[in-house]
């Protein structure tokens, strides 16, 4: 009877451990560390592509590159913040904003000011085995 206790038990802790270790991945090298990925899938029906969701957390002072991916993203202004991209006056992204960033298409390239930081939902469906986001070359 102790043996059966005992497994089911440690079953349920892997359990637990392995469904932690998809919950929250570190940032993948390269990556920006106000990325924390949540989860990540290959996209049903379309085996080359995958699905990434991340919480994208910007603090006052810090930046976002500019960058662009390799399929699209859609974001959620979870914590709106003001920020401004340079040689533009600052503006607002307001808490409830949902913003769409098409493939190859370049975006970022602003400071997040004031005290509140920029918190992001966000989603990519991108092609599998390419980096979740490149840097542009310098003109």
């Amino acid at each position: 009877m102790h043996h059966f206790l005992i497994c089911p038990l440690r079953a349920f802790w892997l359990s637990i451990t392995l469904g932690l270790s998809t919950i929250a991945f570190a940032a993948t090298p390269g990556d920006t560390p106000h990325r924390q990925e949540r989860q990540r899938t290959v996209l049903s029906g379309a085996p080359q592509m995958e699905v990434v969701s991340s919480i994208v957390n910007i603090p006052p002072g810090q930046s976002a590159e500019m960058h662009f991916h390799h399929g699209v993203e859609a974001a959620y202004v979870i914590q709106g913040a003001e920020i401004q991209v340079p040689d533009k006056a600052p503006m607002l992204l307001p808490t409830g904003r949902s913003v769409m960033n098409l493939r190859d298409v370049r975006h970022g390239g602003f400071v997040v000011l004031g005290e509140t930081p920029l918190r992001l939902f966000t989603v990519h469906i991108v092609d599998k085995n390419k980096p979740l986001y490149d840097i542009p070359p310098s003109h």
